[in-house]
């Protein structure tokens, strides 16, 4: 276990935001957050969890004590007539366990593609995209509580496990470290294409049975085409959650708008297309300072060169105001804003 001193955290801010943390710890085994916790000083401090940073939004120099997950490995751990079940740190990037899932033959994550971020992330944020939740696979994971140091492993009905929500976001917030995460991949596979991209990509190709890696070729480039590469653009990906409203809600909206984006959902409420909601509302392309929204897709904020946090939360906070006061709904961010 090494403590290193005033680390740039640019380098796990996706969003390319200045900062820096005083102190940061990077724990690449469950013992090293033991020994975090029996440091005379360190066991004290206050302590902030850092997987990949893609969904960070730095504001200010971090006083807390970073733990910078590096859990490494991916391996199957068990396989039965009806699933496969894949074990992976937490420290591993999330796009390369979907990768690895695929070059060992195993279908099931490729709608989550190209998704930021550390594979101990996921549960927390609960990711979804293209018809599919981390929630539909998940098995389960272990933790290290960050008061007793014990390993604790739970299942999905443990995690509470909601739209992008969990109860790392709740309950556990801050008090655990996330080491190691089982998913859980159905046999047979079967693709998830019920969903609008995905539906015209079988129209355009004229292939309606695809397999596991073609569906992953196709939701890569989707998302390249509508996402700018986070290497490049500093970006979080989506910053805003898709609301979800009553029927009621939705008809009255529908009345007034009806080009909406909306998707029924099995509870009967409807999810609207947060892009839609910003982009009608004459977002896509404008800026604040350094920070704007991109013109690809509304959804997406971006560093345009030299922005600071504040920019950022600015130029987020303007746009919940404009859709607020079209549409009378309120979009949460799904980023943490430190």
């Amino acid at each position: 276990m090494g403590i290193e001193h005033d680390v740039p955290l640019r380098e796990h801010n996706t969003f390319g935001l200045p900062a820096t943390a005083r102190r940061l710890v990077r724990i690449r085994h469950e013992s090293d957050v033991r020994r975090v916790l029996a440091h005379p000083e360190l066991g004290r401090a206050p302590k902030f969890v850092l997987g990949g940073g893609s969904n960070v939004i730095l504001t200010r120099d971090m006083p807390e004590l970073v733990l910078k997950v590096e859990v490494r490995g991916i391996r199957v751990v068990r396989e039965t007539d009806d699933a496969v079940v894949v074990e992976a740190g937490a420290g591993e990037r999330w796009h390369d366990l979907v990768a690895c899932t695929l070059d060992m033959g195993v279908g099931g994550l490729e709608n989550l593609a190209l998704i930021p971020g550390t594979v101990g992330a996921a549960p927390v944020q609960n990711i979804g995209a293209y018809g599919l939740e981390l929630a539909d696979r998940f098995a389960s994971l272990d933790t290290v509580d960050l008061v007793t140091g014990r390993t604790v492993t739970l299942d999905a009905s443990q995690c509470r496990f909601g739209y992008r929500d969990s109860v790392f976001k709740g309950a556990l917030a801050g008090k655990s470290v996330i080491t190691r995460v089982r998913l859980r991949l159905p046999r047979p596979w079967r693709p998830v294409l019920g969903y609008l991209d995905l539906e015209r990509k079988v129209a355009e190709t004229g292939v309606t049975e695809p397999d596991a890696r073609t569906v992953f070729d196709w939701v890569c480039a989707i998302r390249r085409a509508k996402l700018p590469d986070p290497a490049r653009v500093g970006n979080v990906g989506s910053f805003f959650k898709n609301p979800l409203v009553s029927a009621e809600q939705c008809r009255d909206i529908i009345a007034r708008d009806p080009h909406v984006v909306h998707y029924p959902m099995p509870d009967g409420q409807f999810k609207l297309a947060a892009g839609w909601l910003i982009d009608a509302c004459g977002w896509k392309g404008k800026a604040i300072g350094h920070a704007g929204v991109y013109d690809r897709q509304a959804l997406v904020l971006v560093n345009r060169g030299g922005a600071i946090g504040s920019e950022v939360v600015t130029l987020a906070r303007a746009i919940q105001e404009s859709v607020y006061g079209r549409f009378g709904i309120r979009l949460d961010p799904e980023p943490v804003i430190v």
